[in-house]
């Protein structure tokens, strides 16, 4: 993924999100219980100011706790208006700064590419969210959903420091089947050190790029996928991040 095609991808994403859930705002989210479709549109417009408000910030240091989450209004015109316009001007802002500009994140990479990055994947499951809670989700991109499997390996799992693994020691090898990317997870020790390329491991997990992402999400069974070897070791994995 490019940079800008993150920034394109959160603008698809997200009034996709939008679309779905206009039609119907009461409709239960199945993928995320206690959430209607305003509560979701409520949540990720929130998110999406929170980070733009980040991103004005231009900090290195940790934002404070008076950092605006912003309150969504009530009513489904003005609450989707609010959430396309919160949308639009993040898309817009990140469109602009250069990813290399430093700015605060809780990991490792702490630029504005981290965050073009993170909405982009953000929007992106919660538009398959947005759309389960109202028919069949649209397939998502393979590039897209691959890039979010590395992800989650190596931000959520690697680079959080609130993520613990607390099954057996060993290697889980993801295999994506409907396109480039494989990686090997090694849990012998923490944080797991994360690499591309196709080896043997204690555990293999085999399958399209979307079913990966969604089962990494907790947004499909395991049984999505095809599991080889060890998989108390792909459980744990699972489990690990505090998502």
């Amino acid at each position: 993924m490019t940079p800008a095609g993150y920034v394109d991808a959160l603008v698809v994403e997200g009034e996709a999100l939008a679309r779905a859930a206009e039609g119907d705002l009461s409709a239960r989210v199945p993928s995320c219980p206690a959430w209607d479709a305003a509560a979701l549109v409520a949540h990720t417009g929130g998110v999406h100011r929170h980070k733009q408000a980040v991103l004005q910030r231009g900090s290195l240091d940790a934002p404070p706790r008076d950092l605006p989450w912003t309150r969504a209004p009530a009513g489904a015109d003005a609450l989707l208006g609010w959430y396309r316009e919160g949308l639009a001007t993040l898309a817009e802002t990140l469109a602009a700064a250069d990813p290399a500009t430093p700015v605060w994140s809780w990991t490792s990479d702490r630029t504005v590419g981290f965050w073009r990055r993170r909405m982009a994947q953000e929007t992106l499951v919660h538009r398959w969210d947005a759309e389960a809670a109202v028919g069949d989700p649209a397939r998502l991109p393979g590039e897209l959903a691959a890039d979010g499997v590395d992800e989650w390996l190596r931000v959520w799992l690697a680079d959080d420091p609130d993520a613990t693994y607390a099954g057996p020691a060993g290697t889980a090898h993801l295999h994506r089947t409907d396109g480039p990317g494989e990686w090997l997870v090694d849990l012998r020790a923490w944080p797991p050190a994360v690499t591309d390329g196709h080896a043997k491991a204690d555990a293999a997990v085999r399958g399209s790029a979307e079913d990966l992402l969604l089962v990494l999400w907790g947004r499909r069974p395991l049984s999505t996928v095809e599991v080889l070897g060890d998989a108390r070791v792909v459980a744990a994995l699972l489990a690990a991040p505090d998502l």
